[in-house]
């Protein structure tokens, strides 16, 4: 019986018990702040995408924009496209290893004529208004443990952004 009770009256190793009862929730805060870093990052790495395709877009010559359309399949979509996912109109490279094809990127063009875009300046030869491009993109997030195969991939990170076409 004085061998149990010194059992339990014994402090040694309660410390260890003691780390092994908080080491879960310690595991889920160190690698949670990890997968939150790699979400907003990858979030980053979108909205600056569609920014910069929607720059490129608008420096794009007016005359690839005919009565405020892109023409389907054109040159200027695929630029952009390709732009928005590799960073460069005629790069392979995916910016994001869920960013698979060109096609996750839109292109859309409208014609404005009530914001201050207007109708006069560089658009005074434009009767329907000024050409806006907004260029949005729909990209599957790869979860930072999901591409070591301890997660699925259910997030999808969206952006959108639009500039005046100015033309080169």
């Amino acid at each position: 019986m004085s061998l149990v009770r010194s059992l339990f009256s014994d402090r040694n190793g309660s410390a260890a018990v003691e780390l092994m009862l908080c080491m879960p929730i310690l595991l889920v805060l160190i690698f949670g702040s990890f997968e939150l870093g790699n979400f907003f990052l990858s979030e980053h790495v979108v909205q600056k995408a569609v920014r910069d395709a929607a720059r490129y877009a608008a420096r794009l010559p007016m005359t690839n924009y005919p009565s405020c359309t892109v023409p389907a399949g054109g040159t200027a979509e695929q630029g952009v496209q390709k732009l928005a996912r590799t960073g460069t109109p005629t790069g392979t490279l995916s910016r994001l290893p869920g960013w698979t094809a060109d096609n996750m990127t839109t292109l859309a063009i409208r014609c404005d004529t009530t914001s201050s875009y207007g109708t006069g300046g560089i658009y005074a030869d434009f009767p329907n208004g000024a050409p806006v491009v907004t260029v949005s993109a729909a990209v599957t997030y790869s979860t930072f443990f999901g591409s070591m195969g301890l997660g699925a991939t259910t997030l999808t990170l969206h952006a959108q952004s639009e500039a005046a076409v100015i033309g080169a």
